[in-house]
Order: structure tokens, then C-alpha cells, then sequence
């Protein structure tokens, strides 16, 4: 059971915007440049999910867990940090729903942060892209903090600076890491069911409530 709140936290990648096309398109291109075979959009979907650091590291092992070579990761990550500053918002595009969600949270009256663990030079312009950014009072990157999700830092963060107690504010995200961030924070946690969770059921992860489109937000607050 949801409980009406003053603020809703929503994450980025996985729950607003579809980005892997554009990661994909980043992590094959760096991979051609090592002299590396590319995945494809479909391996590389499996992936993503916590940072762009993180996915570079599994698409130079071609799995999820594990360490590449030090060496290849030192080569390898800057090629896809500059391939990405180019590739930012180029193929990636909001999920149906998400911009009358939005709209309808907006327009509601709640308070609209974002968390991300995307850096900030990634983030800003991929909302302003998809007309998203003037619609949160509160962006909250990667590298706004130094702690991350699923660590609550940035959750807590947004909640002082939109001045709304953790018990009345709601998190919308679709991973582990997200329900991990709102559970520490006393925050309330929807998920999306379509996000980035390595194919695991979001369910799984027991969150308050999992909806697959933001539209369904109306009747479930």
C-alpha cells in the first residue's frame, strides 16, 4: 500500500529514458577500437546498470562479474568516456508513459528530484534532450556526492534540499540498487518493470509496488 507522498525521486536510466542503445553503440565502437569483437545491443542490455565505469569493465570481460586487466581498462575507458560525450542522447529515448507521468506528478502538486549515479556532464544533457530537466527542482548525479545509490546519501540529500521528511517522500527507480537506496533512506519504492536489473524480476526485490508504465502512477496515488 502506497502512502500519498510530498516528494517522488525518480532515477534515469531504466525508469525514464531507454539509454542502452546509445551504450551500446559506445561500448562496440570502443571494443573495434581495442581490436575487440562487439557484442551487440542485446548482450550489452544485460550490463548496464550501475555506471558507466562498471560497464565498461564488463564489456572488456564479456560478463558481469569479474575484473579486467588493468591495462586494457586504463586504454579502454577513456576511448568510451569520449565516445559517449558524443553519444549521449543520439538513440536514446523515453519509455512510452513516462512524459505523462511526469507531467501528471507535476501537475499534482509532489516535489521532483532525480537520482542518478550517471555522471552529471551525462546527465543534464541527456534531460535537456528529451525535454525532461526543467521539470525537476532537484538533480542529483553520480558525482553531485560522494557516495552513490544503493547507498541512501543521495535520496537523504534530495529530501533536506526540497525540505521533505525521508517518510513522506517516494522513490521511483527500477533496480536493486534503487530499492536498497530507499529502504536505508525510509523512503517508499515503486519500480518499473521494464528496467535495467541484469534479467532479474524487480519483484524479486520486494519494493512497495511495480507498475510498467509511469501512466499507472495516477491511480496507484
Amino acid at each position: 500500500m502506497i502512502t500519498k507522498p510530498e516528494m517522488v525521486l525518480i532515477d534515469v536510466d531504466g525508469t525514464l529514458v531507454d539509454s542502452v542503445p546509445d551504450l551500446a553503440y559506445c561500448v562496440d565502437e570502443m571494443l573495434q577500437q581495442l581490436g575487440m569483437t562487439p557484442y551487440g545491443e542485446g548482450e550489452v542490455r544485460h550490463w548496464v546498470g550501475n555506471g558507466v565505469e562498471r560497464l565498461v569493465r564488463r564489456a572488456l570481460i564479456g560478463q558481469l562479474e569479474g575484473e579486467p586487466d588493468d591495462a586494457l581498462f586504463e586504454k579502454g575507458y577513456p576511448i568510451f568516456m569520449e565516445l559517449y560525450k558524443e553519444n549521449t542522447s543520439k538513440r536514446s529515448c523515453l519509455y512510452p508513459g513516462v512524459k505523462e507521468g511526469v507531467e501528471y506528478l507535476k501537475a499534482s502538486g509532489y516535489k521532483l528530484g532525480c537520482v542518478t549515479n550517471k555522471a552529471a556532464e551525462f546527465t543534464h544533457p541527456l534531460l535537456k534532450d528529451l525535454g525532461l530537466f526543467d521539470y525537476f527542482e532537484s538533480v542529483v548525479s553520480g558525482d553531485t556526492l560522494e557516495k552513490k545509490k544503493p547507498d541512501p546519501m543521495p535520496l537523504l540529500y534530495s529530501a533536506e534540499k526540497l525540505d521533505v521528511a525521508a517518510e513522506n517522500s517516494l522513490m521511483l527507480g527500477d533496480s536493486i540498487s534503487d530499492v536498497k537506496a530507499a529502504r536505508a533512506a525510509g523512503f517508499q519504492i515503486i519500480c518499473m518493470s521494464y528496467g535495467y536489473n541484469h534479467g532479474i524480476d524487480i519483484r524479486e526485490a520486494e519494493p512497495d509496488a511495480v507498475i510498467d508504465s509511469m501512466i499507472e502512477l495516477k491511480d496507484l496515488l
